[in-house]
């Protein structure tokens, strides 16, 4: 599983990093949490809340989310599940202005190698 050693696993306000979804369950590593480790090439570190806007979005740029994936265990997405998104692409959508909104105390700390906290703000459910 890589090295989730505890104090890699922090959240973007420097808290322990909680939980984004069991339902459907989510993370890299499919542990309902956003830990990432080296071996988690995508960054799947910001615990969003999709969007119908996010999910079109998200499928024009070739990564369907919504249609289910059985050989994948993946159920597929649909307005109001939490998911560990890819930093890159919550950027993406960001600067398209559909960015999901975030949960922070579940967003990796890693996140902020990508974007801002500032920006991760302007969207936080939980701010």
């Amino acid at each position: 599983m890589g090295d989730t050693s505890t104090h890699e696993q922090l959240n973007v306000l420097g808290g322990p990093l909680l939980a984004c979804s069991y339902s459907p369950l989510t993370g890299f590593f499919r542990t309902g949490c956003c830990e990432t480790s080296p071996e988690d090439l995508g960054r799947h570190v910001i615990c969003v809340k999709v969007t119908e806007a996010f999910l079109a979005f998200s499928r024009s740029r070739g990564n369907d989310l919504s249609t289910p994936r059985p050989e994948y265990r993946f159920a597929g997405l649909t307005p109001g599940d939490r998911w560990c998104l890819c930093a890159l692409r919550w950027r993406e959508a960001y600067e398209a202005g559909v960015a999901p909104p975030v949960v922070l105390a579940a967003t990796h700390s890693a996140a902020l190698e990508v974007v801002s906290l500032d920006m991760l703000r302007m969207y936080a459910l939980d701010a």
